[in-house]
């Protein structure tokens, strides 16, 4: 999932994940310079785009997640050192894991809620998947990149993250077995929203997908689905995700 945005507290999962190995107060006092550079471009990037977004300030509920989760133990070793900048980074296979802004501003949209259910395709490296266990009842997530899955999988169970479940499938066509979801994010480009996860989000639901040409710019677009089964679209962002994988159906 390549992802161009156009335009730590340390409270880690593993003891030694935000660089405290050996308790040296420099590493405690570099690990937290990091965490807090990296709160802070994130919500210079909501001040930016405010403008499109209409949102001035995220939830802090998903700043602090943000804070906590240990994001290089996500990335290959050799990029730990940039772990905590706000960019996209290389995963391997031709997929990143997100820039923080965006996983931070989608979560936000998704408005996740203990008792939601979580459907997300594009898991990587299962960063995103770990932020929304922190907030969700349960997620489930899919990579058509079966190496990715496997790796991400046994990743959230080193760090004890219990409450995802993920499976190597097309993200396209859902988890209808796990469904309906509260809450539906797509990672991936795709020039329509497929039916499938229109037709697994519950009444009440919302969906974060990027929409548009899958070789230029898409639109960041928040779905919702009323108590009628009626469906709206809100325009967020402009953003650049890599195309949902699997077949011609995108």
């Amino acid at each position: 999932m390549k992802t161009v945005f156009f335009a730590f507290f340390c409270l880690a999962l593993i003891p030694s994940a935000c660089g405290t190995a050996n308790g040296k107060p420099e590493a405690a006092a570099e690990s937290a310079r990091k965490v807090a550079a990296l709160l802070t471009s994130i919500r210079r990037h909501v001040t930016a785009t405010e403008k499109h977004t209409g949102i001035a300030a995220l939830d802090p509920a998903v700043l602090r997640i943000i804070a906590e989760i240990p994001r290089h133990a996500f990335v290959p070793p050799p990029l730990h050192d940039l772990a905590y900048l706000d960019i996209p980074l290389p995963l391997g296979h031709g997929q990143n894991i997100s820039q923080p802004f965006l996983v931070a501003l989608m979560t936000h949209l998704a408005a996740v809620e203990r008792h939601h259910v979580v459907f997300e395709t594009g898991t990587g490296a299962g960063y995103q998947a770990a932020v929304l266990a922190r907030l969700a009842k349960r997620v489930y997530s899919v990579d058509v990149v079966r190496p990715l899955a496997a790796q991400a999988a046994a990743r959230l169970k080193t760090l004890g993250v219990g409450s995802v479940e993920i499976k190597a499938a097309d993200g396209y066509y859902g988890w209808a077995e796990k469904g309906p979801f509260d809450v539906i994010i797509v990672k991936e480009a795709v020039h329509h929203i497929p039916p499938p996860l229109l037709n697994q989000l519950k009444r009440g639901g919302r969906m974060v997908i990027p929409v548009g040409p899958l070789d230029q710019a898409q639109m960041l677009k928040l779905v919702t689905k009323d108590k009628n089964g009626r469906l709206r679209q809100r325009d967020i962002l402009p953003v650049r995700f890599a195309p949902l994988q699997g077949g011609e159906r995108i």
